[in-house]
């Protein structure tokens, strides 16, 4: 499961999109809301808003897309307590509610409208609501089990827009260069070949890299806004784990060029072999003479043995 937020000013322009009859839409949860029709739930929020006039963009909008794998277990009721458990997770509670299905797309997903201004009219804290949203996010996802897909690898960028379509295609272009560079000067003129500029960002008036930016078809992102393994750090630590590779893979392959092939030397007529032999088998000569000994010594006990049987 992925959200995406958007926060505006216009109720009815919200409304009409999440409602549109060509989305194939259906009311989930309405919750405070005058329903009779798209006027009458547009106004029921609009009057809300003005508890709390010094709000210019009291609109919220969440859509939370979820896996075509998962679509066989996605019901409705299910899709609406997993909205209503992300809003209460993101604290967006005690506040007008609207939440629709859409069936427009191969994906499950539905939107969510909702008042920044509460009912008691505090305003709702968007604070760091992004980082919080991936994290909760992610905790849906395991505790229910829903497919987990891995991140960018999955998005369909022929649907993109700009400028997501050139930060998608930065993305890929990084992937690539970045694992097989070894200095920030191979990387940069690696990206210029395919249409890509690199600069630094620098801590105010000093030498000191803060970050780096890449540009392409006019946009321009920091690397961190491409994807996290992206930030000047990150890229510095893997190139320099690259440089390692290749050092140690450069000693490797010239310490072996350096030993010393064996090879086993002609051994003739093998007399050295024959001689080595000689050290581990007993000599023919001094074995029979054992053996002729013992023999001997055998028959005089005997003997001796027949003498005194005689004696007594």
């Amino acid at each position: 499961m992925i959200a995406k937020i958007v926060k505006g000013s216009s109720f009815k322009g919200v409304v009409n999109y999440i409602l549109d009859k060509e989305k194939d839409a259906k009311i989930l949860v309405c919750d405070g809301l005058f329903a009779e029709d798209k006027d009458t739930i547009a106004m029921s929020f609009e009057a809300q808003s003005k508890m709390n006039p010094k709000v210019t963009k009291p609109v919220g909008h969440i859509s939370l897309a979820f896996s075509k794998e998962d679509e066989h277990r996605l019901t409705d009721r299910t899709m609406a307590g997993i909205a209503l458990e992300y809003l209460k997770e993101m604290g967006i509670t005690d506040t007008q509610i609207l939440i629709v299905r859409h069936f427009d797309k191969e994906h499950p997903h539905v939107h969510i409208a909702f008042n920044r201004i509460a009912n008691n009219g505090r305003t709702i804290s968007d604070r760091n609501e992004r980082i919080r949203s991936a994290r909760i996010c992610k905790e849906i996802t395991r505790k229910y089990s829903l497919y987990l897909g891995s991140g960018k690898e999955q998005v369909k960028r022929h649907r993109l827009k700009e400028p997501d379509k050139t930060r998608y295609g930065l993305y890929t272009i990084l992937k690539s260069e970045v694992s097989r560079c070894g200095n920030w000067r191979q990387l940069a003129a690696n990206l210029k070949k395919q249409g890509v500029d690199m600069r630094f960002k620098y801590k105010g008036k000093s030498d000191e890299v803060q970050g780096v930016v890449f540009t392409m078809n006019g946009y321009s992102f920091s690397g961190s806004k491409i994807d996290r393994r992206f930030s000047y750090s990150k890229i510095d630590a893997a190139l320099e784990r690259n440089r390692r590779t290749e050092r140690m893979e450069m000693q490797r392959s010239s310490h072996h060029e350096e030993l010393p092939t064996f090879q086993p030397e002609s051994r003739g007529n093998d007399d050295l072999y024959n001689s080595s032999i000689g050290l581990f088998m007993p000599d023919n000569a001094n074995a029979q003479a054992d053996e002729n000994y013992f023999e001997e010594e055998l028959k005089r006990r005997n003997k001796k043995k027949k003498q005194r049987k005689i004696r007594f």
